[in-house]
Formats: structure tokens, sequence, C-alpha cells
């Protein structure tokens, strides 16, 4: 980290609380994102805020006019801009020091090597698409680089239910159990996840579309980059 007065002020309450040491452990770290969507944009704004030395974002969509209930990024003036232009320029005025890279792509299952690098220290997945999800889970047992998941938010109206567990001890969340059966399936023994007990409501227009409301998907994006910080400075 760049030792001068402006950096230390910057951080000074989170020294407080959890020592220099681990601010500098973060600070040293590398923490890629898939997703920046109303979980994603939140986890990375934490992150980001917490002092991660580097963010690698990756997000293949623009800002679309129906995010704007519940995205980060989304407002009026950033409509059709690629999401991780608009995160990265955040993140660079919220920490000029912290290294942010994009990949505006849509990833998919079997492109590990095109995203992954070998120096990752840990991986937030925040999308939807469940191939790629059970892809990314894969890819990580492999490179053996510690990852967490989030689950379903979508149809959800109870932010305080949601939980952190292991995948294989979830239960309710729909999108939970095609994640353990699929995973089961091709030998991933374990994954860290962000869920909720609440069963989902009904979308009362288009059944097809998850609904979503603007004071649940940050919760979950709050909890992904909590846990990644408390898990990189090995803190209880």
């Amino acid at each position: 980290m760049v030792d001068n007065g402006l950096t230390k002020e910057q951080f000074s309450r989170e020294i407080s609380l959890i020592g220099e040491e681990n601010l500098e452990k973060l600070n040293e770290s590398t923490v890629m994102i898939f997703g920046l969507g109303g979980v994603g944009s939140y986890a990375a704004e934490a992150l980001a805020r917490a002092g991660i030395g580097r963010l690698i974002l990756v997000d293949s969509d623009d800002v679309d006019i129906t995010n704007i209930n519940r995205q980060l990024y989304a407002l009026h003036s950033t409509l059709g801009i690629k999401k991780v232009e608009v995160a990265a320029e955040r993140i660079r005025d919220i920490n000029p020091y912290c290294k942010t890279e994009t990949i505006a792509a849509f990833y998919n299952a079997g492109d590990g090597d095109k995203f992954f690098t070998d120096d990752c220290t840990y991986v937030v997945d925040a999308i939807d698409t469940v191939s790629a999800k059970i892809d990314i889970a894969l890819e990580c047992q492999i490179r053996s680089i510690p990852l967490i998941s989030c689950m379903g938010t979508g149809n959800k109206l109870h932010p305080e239910l949601f939980e952190i567990s292991d995948i294989y001890k979830t239960s309710v969340c729909p999108l939970c159990r095609v994640m353990r059966r699929e995973l089961k399936n091709r030998g991933v023994k374990k994954l860290k996840v962000v869920y909720s007990k609440e069963q989902p409501k009904l979308n009362l227009q288009n059944p097809r579309v998850p609904a979503s409301i603007s004071f649940t998907p940050p919760v979950a994006g709050f909890l992904l980059a909590a846990e990644v910080v408390k898990d990189i400075c090995q803190i209880e």
C-alpha cells in the first residue's frame, strides 16, 4: 500500500478495527468478481472501500433502465454504458491505489482459461446463469482458488434471512437445489454460498423474469464481500 498520509487517513477507521497488518493483506490481494448486477455491484463497492489492492471485474452487460431499482451503477446518466466501465471509474474514485481490470464478456462453461489468472486470491460469483456458476465452481476447485457464490436473490423481500453456508447444507432455495445436484455429479466437494430460506414470491407480471427490489440484492452483495475480507484476513 502507498504509505502516505492520505491513504492512512482514508483507512484509519478500518485499521482500528482489523489492524494495519490485515489491511496490508487486503491490499496485496486480487479478487475477481463475476457479475456486476444488484449483488455484484455492491460486493465490488464494499471490497474497493475495504482496501482490496486489485479487482478484476467481469460483466458483459450495459446499464439498462430496468437495473435502476436495485443496481449500484445504474443511473439515468449511465444508461447504455458498460457496467464494467462505470464500476472501474467509480472504484478509481474510491481508491486510486486499487488496480482495477475489466473484462466486458459473458462467461460460458469451458471459458476458464480465458478469464482466470494464476495470482487470483479469491473469486466472487454473482451471476445468474446456472451452467456458468457450476463451471466457475469447477474451475476454482481445480485451481485451488477460494470461491463464494451467491444463490437466488430474486422474488424475495426479506434480506434479513440471508445466511452463509456450504451448498450441501442449504435448503428451500430452488437454485441451491439445482446446484447441489449438479455439483455433486461433477465431484465438487464444497462451495461456500450466500443464500436464503425465504420462499420465493410469485412474479406478478412475468414468471420467467425474476422480480426484485432495492434492498434485497445489496445485502447479499455485502455478505459476499464481508466473507471475502474475513477469509483473507483469517478473522472469525
